[in-house]
């Protein structure tokens, strides 16, 4: 189960141990003396529970799924009973718990957990093992269970018994309904068995395979697919998932990366390593092969206000539940794809061999339908030709929340050498009302990336819905150009010029008034067509250098501002729209104004469309 929560919802099954220490500040302890170990107890279940034993369920579980039930046992006069919930139920979503010992258990003699389970139904139990004490869990072991009709025995091998010298976690579960139902299942005679006949030991990193990965300083990644293989006197195969502990990690080049006993590679350096380990003194199949290509620089972080936000990746904001970033869509899909790239603190998506890829939300699907722009920032790794292509396609499942029914809806953002960058980030922002096929919003379920396979490998970040407000809630920043450097329009930090008019009639549509924004007084053009304001005298601002303007538009596509001097003569500057990260603190060069004569500046003007906020105007060197 993927980052389980848990409570410490305690319940003792047995209080046995008492004891005390006498300890004298005036003698030492004899040098004849034997220091007590720890209980080499290994039965944790035999018609009842050992001494010490205590019962955490994990906190979004359900809390009386465990019984002990003294009609179905497998043998003696008790089992342990284990009642999985159904689907949705409000007590609990799954069954799932530990059984832990206070101060710990030496299981160094042995070299299995066994254990006899039957079930009211065939299924998988999702997790079952031992080592997990809501602690560091550092030598944890899980495997799934095939569950019959009939008691069979269970046997869990011990990756390394010699590590278990103080173990607290005895047994520890984890399982959902099968199909939506809910079913129970039974354990009995739960022990730790010293069989003599585990052998054949094949430890594994990466699940076997040797990777090879490219990478850069900063970069911390966990050590994935560790498992130990034995042979049962069976003949049978048994394998389990093995918590890094049991492994000793080694880096053949520790100056480009480091691996810490959890498993954690820290690259610090550039250049190439391999890493491997080893597990009771046994070669561990599979190696990750790095090479560090030096210093990372990260996605642009990103501006938008959060409440105007709806998150699917970006470390941000807060993210909505994503089922996954890595949607595997067989037969034809080749991507190798992950979503736990960790830079300097920044979390990246990777994809590699890329063709198609999905990152899918469908509990719940998300609303868009307020939203106005599509963000992502995407770098392209290595060569772009000018008839490459990669695209981003927005799937809506319709309001009956199933793929492949009428109501399914898509969008596609079509990316080329014009719009990406090589080896660097590429910051998208899209309209919505242009994806004109994206009929519906309020049930996205998808984005889909799609190339030419050309473009086969690329770094992902910041993928989000945000909406652009009409109106600032947040004032203008405060100007902080001294005031003896500045001539001022329109400003409460400084003195403005006298006798200002800031709607003339020139015949506008526009409809002109100043109001307050968090307390800040503010120039408002609603339905803008073009707007002028009239010096209260003429300026010469030839001992100035620019002109400062703060402006705000959630809804404008054309903006320009003018700047006229008697004749008229006017120039304009494009000013860009709309301004999707809140105030834009503009410096304009006043030599973008030529040939208006410095010297004798009479008038502004704007024109374009929307609604225009406008603050702190003013020319200063």
């Amino acid at each position: 189960m993927k980052n389980i929560k848990f409570i410490y919802l305690k319940i003792t099954l047995l209080i046995g141990l008492i004891f005390s220490l006498i300890v004298s500040c005036d003698r030492d302890i004899s040098d004849e003396a034997v220091l007590a170990g720890f209980s080499t107890a290994g039965d944790v279940f035999i018609d009842g529970f050992t001494g010490g034993l205590d019962y955490y369920p994990f906190g979004d579980s359900y809390f009386e799924a465990f019984s002990v039930d003294q009609e179905t046992k497998y043998d003696g006069d008790a089992a342990m009973r284990f009642d999985v919930p159904n689907e949705g139920d409000p007590s609990g979503a799954y069954a799932g718990a530990i059984f832990r010992t206070a101060t710990g258990r030496d299981l160094s003699g042995y070299d299995a957990l066994t254990f006899w389970a039957k079930g009211t139904q065939s299924g998988m139990v999702n997790e079952v093992g031992f080592g997990q004490d809501f602690g560091d869990n550092k030598y944890q072991v899980s495997t799934s269970l095939q569950l019959t009709t009939n008691w069979r025995q269970y046997i869990i091998p011990i990756p390394d018994a010699s590590k278990l010298t103080q173990e607290r976690g005895m047994f520890w579960y984890a399982e959902g309904p099968e199909d939506g139902k809910g079913y129970s299942f039974w354990i009995d005679e739960l022990k730790f068995e010293k069989l003599g006949t585990i052998a054949q030991p094949r430890p594994a990193i990466l699940k076997g395979e040797d990777v090879s990965q490219q990478t850069f300083i900063g970069s911390v990644s966990t050590l994935t697919g560790l498992t130990q293989t034995f042979n049962l006197a069976s003949g049978l195969n048994q394998t389990i998932n093995a918590a890094p502990g049991y492994f000793t990690f080694i880096s053949s080049n520790p100056s480009v990366a480091t691996v810490s006993e959890s498993g954690v590679v820290s690259v610090i350096g550039t250049g190439t390593t391999v890493i491997t380990a080893k597990l009771g003194g046994v070669d561990a199949r599979g190696s990750l092969t790095l090479e560090s290509l030096g210093n990372f620089t990260p996605a642009p972080t990103p501006t938008q206000d959060a409440s105007n936000v709806i998150s699917i990746f970006s470390d941000a904001y807060t993210n909505r539940p994503v089922e996954y970033y890595n949607g595997y869509w067989a037969p034809y899909q080749t991507t190798v794809g992950q979503n736990d790239i960790y830079i300097n603190g920044d979390n990246i998506i990777k994809y590699a061999e890329l063709n198609f890829v999905g990152i899918q939300f469908t509990k719940p699907t998300i609303n868009i339908s307020e939203m106005t722009k599509f963000h992502i920032d995407i770098q392209v790794q290595g060569t772009i030709d000018p008839t490459d292509y990669l695209i981003v396609r927005l799937a809506d499942i319709g309001p009956d929340n199933t793929f492949g029914t009428s109501d399914d809806s898509s969008g596609e953002i079509r990316l080329t050498k014009a719009n990406l960058n090589e080896n660097n980030w590429a910051s998208i922002d899209v309209s919505l009302s242009s994806l004109t096929t994206l009929t519906g919003k309020s049930n996205l379920a998808q984005v889909i990336f799609v190339s030419d396979a050309t473009i086969t490998d690329i770094y992902v970040d910041n993928i989000y819905f945000y909406k652009i407000p009409t109106t600032p809630t947040v004032a203008a920043p405060t100007p902080t150009v001294p005031e003896a450097n500045v001539i001022s329009v329109f400003s409460d930090a400084y003195t403005n010029i006298a006798g200002s008019d800031f709607n003339p009639n020139w015949g506008q549509a526009t409809v002109v008034s100043q109001v307050p924004i968090a307390g800040n007084n503010t120039l408002k053009y609603a339905g803008l067509n073009y707007q002028g304001l009239q010096l209260g005298s003429s300026q010469n601002v030839t001992g100035m250098t620019h002109l400062h303007i703060d402006y705000f538009t959630g809804n404008s596509t054309s903006l320009n501002a003018y700047l006229i001097s008697t004749g008229p003569v006017e120039k304009a500057k494009v000013l860009a729209v709309p301004t999707t990260s809140g105030w834009v603190s503009l410096e304009i060069p006043l030599t973008d104004f030529s040939p208006v004569n410095l010297a004798d500046v009479i008038q502004f003007k704007f024109d374009g469309n929307g609604d225009i906020y406008l603050d702190n105007i003013y020319f200063h060197n």
